[in-house]
């Protein structure tokens, strides 16, 4: 799958595509359901499908002050969209630029000339434009005069309640992984390079693999069980291991440091400078401060013997 920045030359075989028109940070069920009926579009008429998306999220240019929300990095989206089907992903960088185009110069200007796609599927909540001054039916009318079919896709429900980037957040913040699981239809994963730490997990008998957390969404800080990629970044991707995995501050330790720490079960080797990914399956307990290095390494050898239970099938 290729990549395509809105600001660079439209390739040509991909004008009169199919474009699924969304931010689509988690692709959650209700997203998977937008980019599947731009597949279905696609195959049916013959035509590319490509999945845009928009990098920075328009709420980090208009609230910068904003907490770290992402869901996901544009190259875990990059895969998720080839494995639904597309053919590209379109990549708007939000900036002012942007942000200052109105509902119809994004059509006209960018959708219909730039683009020069043949239909757009959204969700029904989608909005664009200067101010918010676009919507689906806006879409499918200054859509029309361009030749561009545009359609929308409904909600999906989870227990009756729509399925969105909030309710997943919401989840994942209250410690409740297996709940964004289910909406994800997969479990919430960071992905990052394995950077150098104090290596106070060897001391203690538990080398980790480190990851900053960066842009990603700050899930309830604690102990999780949790499943890790290795050179999650390659088109095979990867292998993988369970593990157990501390998120938040270390308060144990002075200064505190946010950090993401894995532990990769019956794993050998060096990990630094890899790319992993690290999906959170389990909550575990919440992050303490123990009085003691040798309290810490009792707590760790049960928050792994717990950990191997709820991964590592019994023989």
């Amino acid at each position: 799958m290729i990549r395509i920045d809105h600001r660079e030359p439209f390739p040509a075989d991909m004008h009169g595509a199919i474009l699924a028109l969304g931010n689509f940070d988690g692709f959650h069920l209700g997203h998977q359901a937008v980019v599947g009926r731009a597949v279905q579009r696609g195959a049916h008429e013959r035509r590319p499908v490509i999945v845009a998306t928009f990098d920075p999220h328009p709420v980090r240019h208009f609230r910068p002050e904003t907490p770290p929300f992402r869901l996901t990095t544009l190259d875990q989206r990059q895969r998720m969209f080839a494995h639904a089907g597309a053919d590209a992903m379109l990549v708007f960088n939000f900036g002012a630029a942007l942000a200052s185009t109105t509902a119809e110069d994004f059509v006209s200007e960018l959708l219909a000339n730039h683009l020069g796609a043949a239909g757009v599927v959204t969700g029904e909540d989608f909005t664009f434009g200067k101010g918010r001054g676009g919507n689906a039916e806006v879409l499918r009318v200054l859509g029309a005069s361009h030749e561009i079919a545009a359609e929308t896709v409904e909600a999906v429900l989870l227990d009756g309640v729509r399925i969105s980037s909030g309710r997943i957040r919401e989840a994942l913040q209250a410690g409740d992984p297996g709940a964004a699981t289910k909406m994800l239809t997969r479990p919430f994963a960071i992905e990052g390079t394995v950077i150098h730490g104090d290596k106070r997990g060897r001391e203690l008998g538990w080398p980790t693999a480190n990851l900053e957390l960066g842009n990603y969404l700050r899930a309830r800080y604690g102990i999780y069980a949790v499943r890790v990629t290795l050179d999650a970044n390659r088109e095979d991707g990867g292998c993988e291991y369970a593990g157990v995995a501390s998120l938040g501050i270390r308060p144990t330790f002075d200064p505190p440091r946010e950090l993401l720490e894995a532990v990769l079960f019956d794993f050998e080797g060096d990990l630094y400078g890899r790319t992993i990914e690290v999906a959170l399956l389990h909550y575990l307990r919440p992050e303490m401060k123990f009085e003691s290095v040798e309290a810490l390494k009792a707590q760790m050898d049960e928050d792994a013997a717990e950990a191997r239970k709820l991964l590592v099938p019994s023989p």
